[in-house]
């Protein structure tokens, strides 16, 4: 089942990186309450992802939460370790909240599967941007072509 606009958001056990380690964090606890904006990518360290998608964000952070957003937050299929690696060479510091998603369980749940395996990726996510508002997606946006065009950061301050 693929959720769309008007749906809620599924609740699934996610990791982050803490100061000791990988935390499980919920989903229904960071991305249910307030307006969030979540954007997922194929992979940390990936040429698009970490030259356009996630730099986007990090630049114009400020400019969502000037427009009423509490939480900005990236998801891949990657581990908590990966993810914050990733979070510190793009220094992000305290601006997105990078989740791990490391088993595809919240990507399989949103019904978002990217099938890499023909290239060597693996079961990873589609590329996609939503704004969610109290656990409810109110906007929802795939890139289906493979660019950063529809879930770029510029894309969804134009929607908010």
């Amino acid at each position: 089942m693929t959720l769309n606009v008007g749906d809620t958001i599924p609740s699934v056990d996610l990791y982050v990186m803490g100061a000791a380690g990988p935390e499980k964090v919920n989903t229904a606890d960071v991305l249910g309450s307030g307006k969030v904006v979540l954007f997922a990518v194929p992979g940390a360290f990936t040429p698009g992802c970490s030259k356009v998608h996630l730099p986007g964000f990090v630049q114009q952070a400020n400019e969502l939460t000037e427009k009423g957003v509490d939480r900005i937050a990236c998801i891949s299929v990657n581990d908590a370790f990966v993810m914050g690696a990733w979070g510190d060479d793009q220094q992000v510091g305290d601006s997105i909240t990078m989740l791990a998603d490391g088993n595809g369980e919240f990507t399989e749940a949103m019904g978002h599967v990217m099938d890499g395996t023909g290239f060597g990726l693996g079961i990873r996510s589609k590329r996609y941007a939503a704004i969610i508002e109290n656990g409810v997606i109110t906007n929802l946006d795939i890139d289906e072509a493979g660019g950063v065009d529809v879930s770029s950061c510029s894309a969804v301050i134009g929607r908010l």
